[in-house]
Formats: C-alpha cells, sequence, structure tokens
C-alpha cells in the first residue's frame, strides 16, 4: 500500500535528497516537499554559479549555442529536474515523477501535516560550503512572485 510522505526540505542536499525522494516514488509512495527553497547545493558559490550559468545557457543538445527551449529558475522546478533526472526514463518512471509534488514555502493545506526529514542527507552531515537553493534560484533571475 503507498503513503504519502510529508517532507520539510529545511537543510537537505540537493542532489543526496533528490536521489532518496526518487527511491521512495520509485517504490510506489507519494512524496510532498514543502520548503524547498531551503534545501542546499554543496559547494562554494562561485563554482555553484558557473556550473549552474553553464547548464542555463545550453538550448539544445545538437547545438549549445542554437536559441530554444529555457530552462526553469524557480527552487521547486530545479528540484522537480533533480528528481527527474534521477528516475528511469520509462512510463513507470514517469508515473512515479507524477506522484512528487514540490512547494516553496508550507501551503496552508499541509500546515497541520506532520513534516518528516531525511537524517541520512542533511546538511549537518556537510563539511564544506553550500547555498540554498532559493538564493541559487534568485542569483539566476527567478522572480518572487
Amino acid at each position: 500500500m503507498s503513503e504519502v510522505l510529508y517532507i520539510d526540505g529545511r537543510g537537505l542536499r540537493l542532489g543526496r535528497a533528490a536521489s532518496k525522494i526518487a527511491k521512495h516514488l520509485m517504490a510506489g509512495n507519494k512524496v510532498i516537499l514543502v520548503n524547498v527553497e531551503k534545501v542546499a547545493v554543496s559547494g562554494d558559490r562561485e563554482s555553484v554559479m558557473s556550473e549552474y550559468e553553464r547548464w542555463m545557457s545550453i538550448r539544445t543538445l545538437k547545438n549549445p549555442e542554437d536559441v530554444g527551449m529555457k530552462q526553469h529558475r524557480s527552487p521547486d522546478r530545479l528540484f522537480h529536474n533533480a528528481v527527474k533526472n534521477m528516475l528511469p526514463k520509462t512510463p513507470t518512471g514517469k508515473a512515479a515523477l507524477k506522484r512528487l509534488k514540490v512547494f516553496i514555502g508550507v501551503p496552508g493545506e499541509f500546515s497541520n501535516a506532520k513534516l518528516q526529514t531525511i537524517e541520512e542527507v542533511h546538511i549537518k552531515n556537510l563539511r564544506g560550503p553550500y547555498m540554498e537553493l532559493g538564493e541559487l534560484s534568485k542569483s539566476l533571475g527567478w522572480s518572487v512572485q
């Protein structure tokens, strides 16, 4: 039987949290992640920014200089894409991705839910520098509405 996991993104590391959530999704669970703007991206600010700016500038894989599709800059879409890239590119993976909901902040409907955290991917285990996903999104040009 599938269960609904309410996860608080405050202090979680981006890649490791995305892989753990992908495993829960593939197991058939529904995952609701709140406070995604507080998820941490490990690395010093300059290297993280340069890598994401390079990724944002790529429009197509065949011709990187070509003008094409633009990348999302909001923290919820960045996290959604991280989980999407960790799922298999099959109908099972696409169905699993539909069970993921990502929110900036805590919506009113989830204010009474018991939020969990994933201890093994928490930032307290990180030794180096990091920046939050909300800060990264603002640096990339995301405007808070």
